[in-house]
């Protein structure tokens, strides 16, 4: 869950850097909407600054061209299969994307070499095992920010938060950076050793480092340590979203649920109807055995608010628990289809579900081979069961050559696992 998700509408410069931030994660999708709402922002305060205007649409053209390039990949995969008509939409998403004069070149021509080639001439790659860089002209973006400095990847961090933390925390000086730096590496040990310096450095009582220090704590499985620190927080910020997710995430380990009531039931009126809160009492419901009052409370949420993916993933994850596998993968496919109509990248988690789901039912099409095609490639590590859903799919409907070559790929890629560990 995201930190400090009621905190006011973050600024232009704000979504700009949530933006760097989740295109160095390589979350091309997701960092295409924030320079989109960033722009958007700009468009309406009218007076705007131009420098900063022209930044953010030259990162935003980066990152659309990099989706593009994505989605001539998968379509390139989906050509090899002899899927024409899927490969076909992919390429429109392309050309629609990118501005590039060269690559609509490209695109065009892989079109209309799709036209006219016989699609028995179509073979599958078999190199689809050894995934490979998208293409040699994608924007070197990503693999520049891997070399970003400490002090780089860090003030991107903060740009995600509040602007209110996130200049605290820009402000908190060194010992804070490398323990903060720390904990998201998951290096815990390290993170509680400066953090407890950042504390002594910053000893104001209401200073958001004890969140950190808690949930590096409780990484350690010091509890107690966390617990206290949380409950300091919450005195001078009870609207820290945060410090009721590591509390509750505590209690539910402890199966405490009756806290989490106590806990939840404390949260300023406020805050009380914020989706952090709502996910955080479904959970506890969930949790708790109460799975079908969960799945209503989901529901009931969906029904007053609107869709929230959030929300859906829960109201799916209790129908997959309550046995409808029906309702859950439509409502998995739900949240795919909003995914593709903003050409956000389709969350890996969300399409497996959704892939795994179809398979047991017994749908056997096009889509969901271009779905494991997909998985394949993006989690290699567990290319062994997608290949072999590939080639059962695929003898399913006849055709035995296909389901044979597959086959060997899931064996290739066991064998390859095995050479590993």
């Amino acid at each position: 869950m995201g930190f400090f998700n009621l905190f006011a509408r973050p600024s232009p410069e704000k979504l700009e850097k949530k933006g760097d931030a989740l295109l160095q994660a390589e979350q091309r999708g997701l960092a295409k909407l924030e320079y989109e709402h960033a722009l958007d922002q700009l468009e309406q305060k009218g007076d705007t600054d131009p420098e900063l205007l022209q930044r953010i649409s030259e990162k935003l053209t980066t990152v659309k061209e990099g989706l593009a390039k994505e989605h001539q990949q998968n379509a390139s995969d989906l050509i090899a299969g002899g899927f024409r008509e899927e490969a076909r939409d992919l390429l429109r998403l392309a050309l629609e994307l990118s501005i590039d004069p060269d690559f609509q070149q490209a695109v065009q021509q892989q079109m209309n070499e799709m036209e006219n080639r016989p699609l028995e001439d179509m073979e599958m790659d078999t190199n689809i095992m050894d995934p490979a860089p998208l293409s040699e002209g994608e924007p070197d973006v990503p693999r520049s920010q891997e070399r970003a400095s400490d002090e780089e990847i860090f003030a991107a961090l903060c740009g995600t938060l509040p602007e209110v933390v996130g200049d605290a925390y820009l402000d908190y000086g060194e010992n804070f950076k490398t323990g903060y730096m720390a904990l998201n590496r998951g290096d815990f040990d390290t993170a509680v050793r400066f953090l407890i310096r950042a504390m002594d450095d910053h000893p104001e009582p209401d200073s958001y480092i004890p969140l950190e220090l808690a949930a590096a704590y409780a990484n350690l499985g010091r509890t107690a340590e966390a617990q206290q620190l949380l409950k300091r927080l919450l005195a001078y910020h009870p609207d820290a979203l945060p410090a009721y997710q590591l509390l509750c995430d505590i209690h539910w380990e402890q199966k405490d649920f009756q806290q989490v009531d106590v806990l939840l039931a404390s949260v300023p009126e406020d805050f009380a109807d914020s989706l952090a809160i709502i996910l955080l009492k479904g959970e506890t419901l969930f949790r708790s055995g109460g799975v079908e009052a969960a799945r209503k409370y989901y529901q009931d949420a969906m029904d007053r608010y609107g869709w929230q993916e959030d929300i859906a993933r829960a109201l799916a994850r209790a129908h997959e628990a309550l046995g409808d596998a029906s309702r859950a993968r439509a409502i998995y496919k739900e949240m795919m289809d909003t995914c593709t109509s903003c050409h956000a990248r389709v969350d890996p988690i969300v399409k497996h579900k959704y892939a795994e789901l179809s398979f047991q039912e017994g749908v056997h099409n096009s889509e969901i081979l271009e779905l494991y095609l997909s998985l394949a490639r993006e989690h290699p590590d567990n290319a062994a069961v997608y290949f072999d859903r590939i080639s059962r799919i695929y003898a399913n409907l006849g055709n035995t050559q296909e389901a044979e070559r597959f086959r060997g790929f899931s064996e290739r890629a066991i064998a390859e696992q095995s050479r590993r560990s």
